[in-house]
């Protein structure tokens, strides 16, 4: 394979200051890196740019530009809210939970934890407007396999379809129930 790992991915930021402060209260990442300059390496072009690091262990990193001469911050109109977001493994359910109140006990607002079988999920906004998830793994190596067997049939069906294939309905349907690790 030519890809090792995730190096990082990066998002832009409205202050650079106050999302490494909010990673490090709500996610115990890390600051690890910061790098400014006055000019894009990759284009040349004069636009003035902090860009942040965080740790969120096992070698992948979250970065952040802040980009003080651009046009306020959006997002693509065009695509609903929940589909572009940041997921994140945590160890367990239990953590899960309790990342959960930590959220709401500092008044963020957090959806879930939603059920997706195969794991167990919350998701929350960042102070730039980045909807986030947390994720604990909740399959167990038999659901793993019936999803790696059917993978192929159901993306050439949805290719000719764009239509939800049905191959792995087991995982919304109750007919797995009592299967999962926690």
């Amino acid at each position: 394979m030519l890809v090792q790992r995730l190096h990082h991915v990066a998002y832009r930021c409205l202050d650079a200051k106050q999302t490494v402060e909010w990673y490090k209260k709500h996610l115990d990442m890390d600051f690890v890196l910061a790098i400014a300059e006055d000019q894009v390496p990759s284009t040349g072009a004069p636009d003035p740019y902090m860009h942040i690091f965080l740790d969120m262990g096992q070698g992948n990193v979250l970065a952040f530009f802040e980009l003080p001469n651009s046009p306020t911050m959006g997002r693509d109109e065009n695509t609903p809210k929940w589909v572009q977001h940041l997921a994140m493994k945590v160890d367990s359910v239990d953590t899960l939970l309790k990342a959960k109140a930590k959220l709401e006990a500092s008044g963020i607002e957090v959806i879930g934890p939603t059920d997706h079988t195969i794991f167990k999920s919350i998701y929350f906004f960042d102070p730039n407007g980045h909807r986030l998830e947390l994720a604990a793994d909740t399959g167990t190596p038999k659901m793993a396999k019936m999803l790696d067997e059917v993978k192929w049939e159901m993306l050439e069906e949805w290719s000719k379809t764009k239509r939800a294939p049905k191959h792995a309905a087991w995982m919304h349907d109750g007919s797995m129930a009592g299967e999962t690790t926690q």
